[in-house]
C-alpha cells in the first residue's frame, strides 16, 4: 500500500453517562492528517449516529477506509455497520483485539425487553468476526468485521495501517485522542 494512503479510525473513552468518540485521519505511513470529537450516550442506541456525524465531519475524498475500534462501544450501544458503510461510501472495518465468545451474552445480562431485543437484532446482523494477524507474536492478533471489502483485501488493509504493536495507526491515534478529549471534558465538568 501506497504511503500516503488514508484510513479514518473511530475509537472511544468514557467513564461518565457520555463517551467520548474521536475519529482521527491518519496516513499509513503514520502521519495523522486530522482529528474530530463528538460524543454518545452510555448504555444508549445513539453510537451509530454519533458515528455517522465523525464520518460526516471527518471523511475526505482520500480517505479510503474507516477503521472502527468496537462494534459496542459506551455499554452495548451498538454499531450498524452496514448503516456506516452506506454513509461514508467506504469500506468499513471494525476491529476488536480479544478473543471472546461474542457479546450476546452480556447484552442479555445488561439489558430486557425492547432494550434487549433492539440491540440484539442489531448485533446479530454484523458480519462475522474473523482473525487477522498483524505481527509475528501471538499479541499481535486482531479480530476483523469488514463491509465493503473481500477477507482476504481486508486482512492486507488491516495489516498496511499496522506498522507495529498490533493495534491499527488510526484507531490507536483515535484512542489517545478520545482519552485526552475524555480527561478534558471531565476537567471542564469539575
Amino acid at each position: 500500500m501506497k504511503p500516503g494512503v488514508r484510513a479514518l479510525g473511530i475509537a472511544e473513552s468514557y467513564r461518565a453517562e457520555r463517551s467520548t468518540l474521536s475519529a482521527a485521519v491518519v496516513r499509513a505511513d503514520r502521519v495523522v492528517d486530522g482529528l474530530s470529537f463528538t460524543s454518545c450516550t452510555v448504555g444508549g442506541t445513539d453510537a451509530t449516529d454519533a458515528v455517522g456525524s465523525l464520518v460526516d465531519r471527518t471523511l475526505r475524498e482520500d480517505v479510503r477506509y474507516v477503521f472502527l475500534g468496537a462494534v459496542a462501544p459506551a455499554w452495548y450501544n451498538v454499531l450498524d455497520i452496514s448503516t456506516i458503510h452506506q454513509r461514508a461510501d467506504r469500506p468499513v472495518v471494525a476491529v476488536t483485539f480479544e478473543a471472546s465468545d461474542g457479546l450476546e451474552t452480556g447484552i442479555r445480562e445488561a439489558f430486557s425487553g425492547d432494550e434487549l431485543e433492539e440491540r440484539l437484532a442489531l448485533y446479530r446482523s454484523l458480519p462475522p468476526r474473523r482473525e487477522v494477524s498483524v505481527g509475528e507474536r501471538p499479541d499481535e492478533t486482531v479480530y476483523v468485521r469488514a463491509v465493503g471489502l473481500e477477507s482476504s483485501e481486508t486482512a492486507d488493509v488491516v495489516r498496511a495501517f499496522t506498522p507495529e504493536g498490533g493495534r491499527p495507526e488510526p484507531l490507536r491515534v483515535a484512542r489517545l485522542a478520545a482519552r485526552a478529549g475524555d480527561a478534558y471534558r471531565r476537567d471542564l465538568e469539575g
